[in-house]
């Protein structure tokens, strides 16, 4: 009997530490940290820590899990292309510089969102701590390096969306006022979700917070949320994105400013402008065409039937 090498098996090999996954996957400990929080990923504790009692253990199946996933290469684009906008502007090079930031790298969390939600009612039942950030954030005001205000904007976007839906399908069920702020429970698709909306007061940033780690969950909070969003609006019957109000908007309203269309009646209007507008000279050209034809097979059909009655 062969004997057994130490670290194949047990404990050893189920958990790897924090730092050989960083070797491993060739990430920074942000990167990592950004990469498990959108993956879903978190630590765990064995009940041997083969390694000491200080360290942070992972699975070695999720490690091995993240070495396949797509972003993996984006993140290392990102730092690669952080060190070149270093580099250009110590050297005081405008003109690369701006040809950088014109080709900043991308990415986006669609498919993440598809594989840590393989059916729809598991993301509805997923979307308490995502509406509490979102909304959270859309309170906040735009004073720190790390709050882009542009994603602010986008939380308030969102937050009014999600409840113009739950007036009109008539959905909130129950609403309890806190010291923290406005709890609302709403049943969506027969499951119950439940938020928090902060009161209008004057928001104070704590600076002992790490915003850089809920950016990334807002992150994918965001992504998850314009996918509920769409399928519950479609299933609505309703148009999504909903068009605004400008007039109402301007005057102060906030979920009256947000008007109700059917799809229906977005499909009519296209139909409509299209019809004004006049088609392109393309399918003008292939109708003619078409019709040409049918002409021209009527015309052959006749002159059979003539033959035949000569005949």
């Amino acid at each position: 009997m062969r004997e057994k090498k130490k670290g194949t098996s047990g404990n050893a090999a189920m958990y790897i530490t924090r730092a050989k996954a960083l070797r491993k996957l060739q990430l920074s400990l942000a990167d990592f940290r950004r990469l498990c929080i959108i993956k879903g990923i978190y630590p765990r504790e064995p009940r041997k820590k083969v390694e000491g009692p200080n360290k942070t253990y992972y699975l070695t199946k999720d490690v091995q899990f993240l070495a396949h996933e797509p972003l993996l290469a984006k993140l290392r684009e990102i730092r690669a292309f952080n060190r070149k906008i270093k580099r250009a502007t110590a050297r005081k090079e405008a003109g690369h510089l701006k040809l950088l930031r014109e080709n900043t790298p991308t990415y986006t969390l669609d498919h993440v969102v598809r594989e840590r939600y393989p059916t729809f009612t598991d993301a509805i039942a997923d979307l308490d701590d995502a509406l509490c950030l979102v909304h959270l954030f859309a309170r906040l005001p735009a004073g720190l390096a790390e709050l882009d205000p542009a994603r602010l904007t986008n939380c308030a976007k969102l937050s009014r969306e999600f409840q113009h839906y739950v007036v009109v399908s008539n959905s909130l069920k129950k609403c309890f006022v806190s010291i923290k702020g406005v709890y609302y429970r709403a049943e969506i698709l027969g499951t119950k979700v439940t938020w928090l909306v902060p009161h209008k007061f004057t928001q104070e940033l704590p600076a002992d917070v790490d915003y850089r780690v809920m950016m990334t969950f807002l992150e994918f909070y965001e992504c998850l949320l314009r996918f509920v969003l769409f399928k519950l609006y479609l299933q609505a019957g309703l148009v999504y994105p909903p068009p605004l109000d400008v007039k109402a908007e301007d005057a102060g309203a906030y979920l009256s400013s947000v008007r109700t269309v059917p799809t229906d009646s977005r499909r009519e209007k296209e139909i409509h402008v299209a019809a004004n507008d006049g088609p392109p000279k393309a399918a003008v050209l292939s109708v003619q065409e078409a019709i040409r034809g049918l002409e021209t097979k009527e015309e052959e059909d006749d002159d059979v039937d003539e033959q035949v009655d000569d005949g």
